[in-house]
């Protein structure tokens, strides 16, 4: 047997899996914003020591997730309005960008993928289900990332996705998704027609209308 076929499975350090574990937690406010953090306190929890902890906030803080505040006060970070705008705008772009880029490349296969996480968003809107909706959008615009395969888009975006998913969990309603579910219908029509300026245009239109109904409900 060939040595690079099998290769050893690189487990996730304690670190790590303390970040996920709280990054999840802050996205699907399971922790709410402003609520206090203790080192000590996840350390047992988490059945660990203090340090791998210490280091997974300060990956939280370092993406905005988490914030320290003077008097030794680590809490989760509010949300915040004009963060969450700036947020949007960014995500918009190299959203628009991925679908420009996919355009091209879509195959018959990567459409009707569209169509299927679309009616799984519109399912999981009308049954109220904020997760899956989440996810089924997160599904639709993931295929363009997928198709157009720049890293560098995906490594940029990861900083501002969390950050949205979590106003969308705050200030979900069926009306947005709705709307998101006829936008994506569009899009999925300029994909057939090869159409990638449309497609970029329309991608990003999906994004800023979405920023603009979360930010204008917290105002």
């Amino acid at each position: 047997m060939k040595k690079d076929i099998i290769k050893p499975i690189k487990r996730l350090s304690f670190r790590d899996e303390v970040y996920l574990a709280l990054k999840k937690a802050i996205v699907m406010l399971e922790l709410q914003p402003e609520q206090r953090l203790n080192d000590k306190e996840l350390a047992e929890e988490f059945g660990i020591s203090r340090t791998p902890v210490r280091e997974a906030l300060k990956r939280l803080e370092d993406e905005g997730l988490v914030e320290s505040i003077p008097g030794s006060v680590t809490r989760v970070a509010p949300l915040k309005l004009e963060e969450a705008k700036h947020a949007f705008t960014v995500v918009a772009v190299l959203h628009s960008l991925a679908a420009r880029l996919a355009v091209p490349l879509l195959k018959e296969s990567d459409i009707e993928e569209l169509e299927f996480s679309n009616k799984t968003l519109l399912l999981s809107v009308e049954k109220k289900d904020i997760i899956k909706a989440i996810e089924a959008d997160e599904l639709f615009h993931n295929i363009f990332l997928d198709v157009a395969g720049n890293p560098e888009i995906i490594r940029a975006l990861e900083r501002s996705i969390p950050k949205i998913h979590r106003l969308e969990i705050s200030q979900f309603t069926s009306v947005k998704g709705l709307k998101s579910v006829e936008q994506h219908k569009q899009i999925i029509e300029a994909c057939k027609n090869k159409d990638g300026e449309t497609t970029a245009r329309l991608v990003e239109e999906n994004w800023l209308s979405l920023g603009e109904l979360l930010t204008q409900q917290t105002d």
